[in-house]
């Protein structure tokens, strides 16, 4: 007796169904993106009880000839490809053919549908995947599908959905995937007659982000835009999109939306290279939300690899992760991301920010003098940290910060923690503690460079030490002398020479000497107990948790009253790093306040 038969097609249906069915957002994902396919430009979608009972998905697409219409229900159907070269650079969302005959499979079928210039429509009712009628109808070009009753023939799948509200919340989950991907589409989403989503055509994914989830919240992210060269046979990559300012990431609620060559895809790892670009600037724990279109030439990707097409295969993951990263990385370094008073500490308005004067100099950052208290800068300061310059000329109290910007003028210091910068379109209000952090953590991994991942020591040469007169002897407990163990070869390059002298005690022979405020005794002890203790774990590589641990406990603090010279040199140093506006916890640096707030303030407005 044979024991390998064919499957009827019914079971092979379900089989089917069990890959591209998943649960109701499954569904509402799989038509929404038949419409898109076939053109729409506006789509209206209505679920009850979460898709469980009602889906219905109803376009302004092209619509299907009667013909079409019913071989859009056998498996393997499909207008979108005719060979297996097709399945290269494929531009549609769907390919498979087979969404609709698996849909209809398990569950009440109907399609309405009518092409441009056919006399009537057609009507095609099925169940369990069965086509029990075909009827006139007379009706618009386009494509209307309503399932009823998912998984009724399977009650074993339908006895594994969740709540009404958890699936409802899945619908809207797939549609606003397609709808980011998409600005210009125009839909809507119903739930159980109450209007849970809507989306007129929007100009822009920052406008689209804005309407579907608040103006707040699209406030709180910069533009992302780079692009990468193609080499060695592979093509370029572009990356575009929106990321969260640092300050405004948090623990929960993280947003992170990937489209490739439009199409929305799910990938763990590019979302972690995403987050590698912020590079300690996050706060503890803090995930931040990304909108991020990625465009890679089409025989660089293969969208085959998944039976909803959720994810896809690159031919060189690494470089794009590497991309991704660089891409995030560029859009925080940008100067314009100095964060206006008000919207949520993000840009004011819809449109982006206004440049800071620094952005007009005429000598750049990186060939820009101004010697002070964070010592000679240029590229040509062999420093680690800066040096005192004594006897250095110091420019007027009322000079520009840098040398052919236009009228930027140091007011002074409030509170003795903010500096207070006037330019010719905003006040700028510099926080001292997080703008020093930020100098010090980005010369602390200039530094550090030269030694490997794990602390050992490598090339370059570490900071310079400045040898004790009467070394010290300093008491520490066990896990912190674990630490410092630990961490001996980092701290060494810092400038730290440390002895074990038996017990808890530790002998200080040399320290670094970053700035002359600097407390040497009082920052190693607070460096030891925030490594022994972990507090700056969020950061995964190890020389960005020692480099951000040390430029925490060096930077001056609020409170410290610092001299004109010294506060130009500080701001000036800020904004020549790499990440100006955040300093190593995700706190901003800078805050401004428009010159039109002011006016609008005081009634000038």
């Amino acid at each position: 007796m044979r024991k390998i038969a064919i499957l009827p097609d019914a079971v092979a249906n379900r089989i089917a169904a069990g890959e591209v069915v998943e649960r109701p957002a499954s569904v509402v994902k799989e038509l929404l993106e038949n419409a898109l396919d076939a053109g729409a430009k506006a789509v209206a979608i209505a679920i009850e009880a979460g898709g469980k009972t009602l889906i219905r998905v109803a376009d302004d697409g092209e619509g299907m000839a009667r013909e079409d219409a019913l071989l859009a229900l056998d498996r393997h159907a499909t207008s979108k490809i005719r060979t297996a070269d097709d399945l290269v650079g494929v531009g549609t969302f769907g390919f498979r053919g087979e969404a609709l005959p698996s849909i209809a499979s398990v569950s009440r079928f109907e399609l309405e549908t009518a092409a441009a210039g056919d006399a009537v429509g057609t009507r095609l009712t099925a169940a369990g995947g069965l086509v029990s009628a075909v009827e006139d109808l007379a009706r618009q070009p386009g494509t209307t599908i309503t399932v009823r009753s998912l998984f009724y023939n399977t009650p074993a799948r339908r006895k594994f959905l969740r709540s009404a509200r958890s699936e409802t919340r899945a619908c809207v989950e797939a549609v606003t995937a397609l709808a980011l991907a998409l600005p210009g589409l125009g839909v809507t989403l119903l739930a159980d007659g109450r209007q849970v989503l809507e989306a007129l055509p929007a100009e822009s994914l920052a406008a689209r982000v804005a309407q579907l989830m608040g103006s707040a919240f699209a406030a709180t992210l910069l533009p992302v835009a780079h692009e990468t060269a193609g080499v060695e046979g592979r093509g370029a990559a572009r990356i575009a999109g929106l990321a969260q300012r640092p300050a405004q990431a948090s623990p929960t609620g993280r947003t992170a939306h990937l489209w490739v060559n439009g199409r929305p895809v799910r990938d763990h790892f590019l979302v972690r290279a995403a987050e590698r670009g912020y590079r300690a600037t996050l706060p503890a724990g803090s995930r931040p939300c990304v909108f991020l279109a990625i465009e890679v030439p089409a025989g660089d990707v293969d969208v085959n690899v998944h039976p909803t097409k959720l994810e896809v295969r690159f031919r060189d993951r690494y470089a794009l992760e590497a991309a991704v990263e660089e891409a995030v990385h560029r859009a925080l370094g940008e100067l314009a991301s100095a964060a206006p008073i008000g919207a949520a500490g993000g840009l004011s308005g819809a449109g982006a920010p206004a440049r800071l004067p620094w952005e007009h100099a005429a000598v750049s950052r990186a060939e820009a003098t101004s010697p002070g208290l964070f010592g000679a800068a240029g590229a040509e300061d062999s420093a680690a940290f800066g040096s005192d310059q004594e006897g250095a000329e110091e420019p007027d109290a009322g000079a520009a910060l840098v040398e052919g910007a236009r009228a930027v003028r140091l007011l002074g210091q409030v509170h003795a923690t903010w500096i207070l910068i006037e330019t010719p379109d905003a006040l700028l209000i510099v926080d001292q503690h997080s703008a020093h952090e930020r100098v010090l953590y980005e010369r602390a991994m200039q530094v550090l460079g030269g030694a490997d991942a794990e602390g050992g020591e490598g090339g370059g040469g570490g900071a310079a030490s400045q040898k004790l007169l009467f070394p010290q002897t300093i008491n520490f407990a066990p896990a912190e002398l674990d630490a410092i163990e630990a961490q001996g070869p980092l701290l060494a390059r810092l400038g730290y020479e440390l002895e074990p002298f038996g017990g808890s005690a530790v002998v200080l022979h040399a320290v670094p000497a970053p700035h002359p405020r600097f407390d040497a005794e009082r920052c190693l002890k607070d460096m030891v107990a925030d490594l022994a203790g972990g507090r700056f774990g969020a950061l995964a590589n190890p020389l960005e948790r020692f480099a951000a641990t040390f430029a925490c406990r060096g930077a001056i603090k609020a409170g410290q009253a610092l001299t004109e010279p010294e506060m130009r040199e500080l701001v000036d140093r800020l904004f020549r790093s790499e990440l100006p506006a955040h300093d190593v916890h995700g706190r901003p640096t800078i805050v401004q306040l428009p010159r039109g707030e002011l006016e609008r303030r005081f009634g000038r407005r």
